[in-house]
């Protein structure tokens, strides 16, 4: 079900953008094989930019999703497409839009992209049952299947994570900890830009601070008033 939704998001992402480039009088099958491109590029930002830890990485990591956005069109626009329909380039060339490689535009488009994706994740983790109880994952070049539930907190350290289960055990892996919380979802809460904690194992001491087991944690100012009111609620429900 969260591989169909997914599905159903791009497609329905992508025709929006194809829409876009019909009002650009573009032909539909040609400005659907061009929103096409903002699928890898929108994908890049979403999964990439969580490792970058520094603002300078993120900068350089934009401006190379946006440049290699734009090499892909001026490619696909002047030669790849004449090719595919046998046009001749020379009879048939036409200037590229402006608006299809400003950089504010690709930037908004798969800026709103990424974003979307990346909270339908989260939507379909909180409210979808997970498929399986387990979770298999790579660290130190070996695979690991562990219980979610065994699972104590994620702790995220520039460019990889450190797993900690519930007996002490930690293992260390390369996914960024936003991947983590939607592979994880629903029972394990962002305490802070470093730290997602097993809700079920973690307690509340104070408005800066969770301990799980014996390790505190600190919670930031970012994420204390969604932290306060989880526990808060879980407090009722019992």
């Amino acid at each position: 079900m969260r591989t169909v939704g997914k599905i159903a998001y791009w497609i329905i992402a992508l025709t929006l953008v194809a829409a876009i480039l019909v009002s650009l009088d573009y032909k539909l099958a040609k400005a659907v094989l061009f929103a096409l491109i903002f699928c890898p590029c929108a994908l890049a930002l979403e999964f990439l930019m969580p490792k970058a830890v520094k603002l300078m990485d993120k900068v350089y990591l934009s401006l190379a999703v946006l440049v290699s956005a734009t090499l892909m069109i001026l490619i696909l626009h002047h030669f790849v497409w004449n090719l595919i329909t046998m046009e001749d380039y020379q009879l048939n060339q036409k200037e590229v839009p402006p608006m299809l490689i400003n950089p504010v535009f690709l930037g908004l488009v798969m800026t709103a992209l990424s974003i979307g994706d990346h909270f339908l994740g989260l939507w379909l983790s909180k409210h979808l049952k997970p498929v399986s109880r387990t979770i298999t994952f790579f660290s130190d070049r070996r695979s690991v299947t562990l219980d979610r539930a065994s699972i104590a907190y994620i702790e995220s350290n520039d460019t990889e994570v450190r797993i900690v289960t519930s007996d002490g055990e930690s293992y260390r892996n390369k996914t960024g900890i936003g991947q983590w919380e939607n592979l994880l979802g629903e029972g394990f809460l962002r305490i802070h830009r470093s730290f997602l904690v097993n809700m079920e194992l973690a307690v509340l001491v104070s408005s800066e601070t969770v301990v799980v087991g014996d390790v505190r944690l600190p919670v930031s100012r970012k994420y204390r008033e969604i932290v306060q009111s989880h526990f808060l609620e879980e407090t009722k429900s019992y």
